[in-house]
């Protein structure tokens, strides 16, 4: 008998329940939900930049078709549901959800009144010239890439920003607690 499974020990289910339950939101929070503090991104959106950036999908060529970044996506890099990476597409898109777009979109990404956004295969998109910034050193080697979830491919840990100091304030504003988003800053640049 191996040394395992010589001694049981007894436990309260509930106590283990809350305590597995909430260490596992925790996990999902922190490593989902928020940004990361060195480039200001959540994983998807990482994933849908960079992405994006191999497709040569940049803001001074042609666009493409959402469905086609998407299914580069969740192929290469995401392995969730087409919808979760099409409405981060969406977010990025809109001028009323982000400081900054980061996507440059053509075609119906929705209205701050609530109004959905076109299906994928209805709507166009490039990287917008700031999301460029963000990954103008990318090629240098300047972070490291890590294995995407079946080990194929390579994606970067967190992206090469040269501005890091203010990279988690300049796209997504957080308030302390999980995740509740301030309202975009206003054209005038106050808050």
């Amino acid at each position: 008998m191996s040394d395992l499974a010589r001694e049981i020990t007894p436990v309260n289910i509930e106590e283990e329940l809350k305590s597995s339950y909430l260490d596992y939101a925790m996990s999902v929070i922190v490593g989902r939900a928020l940004p990361d503090v060195r480039d200001g991104l959540k994983p998807v959106h990482r994933r849908v930049l960079y992405a994006m950036n191999v497709l040569g999908n940049d803001w001074n060529k042609a666009y493409k078709k959402s469905a086609r970044v998407v299914g580069d996506v969740i192929g290469k890099y995401h392995p969730h549901g087409d919808s979760a990476v099409y409405d981060t597409i969406v977010r990025m898109a809109q001028p009323f959800s982000l400081r900054y777009m980061l996507v440059d979109g053509q075609g119906n990404f929705g209205s701050i009144d609530g109004d959905s956004a076109a299906a994928m295969r209805y709507t166009e998109i490039r990287l917008a010239k700031i999301a460029h910034e963000l990954m103008a050193d990318l090629e240098k080697e300047t972070v490291d890439f890590v294995d995407n979830y079946d080990g194929t491919e390579k994606i970067p840990d967190v992206m090469p920003d040269q501005n890091s100091e203010s990279a988690g304030q300049r796209f997504f504003r957080y308030r302390s607690r999980y995740g509740d988003e301030y309202p975009p800053a206003q054209p005038d640049g106050s808050d």
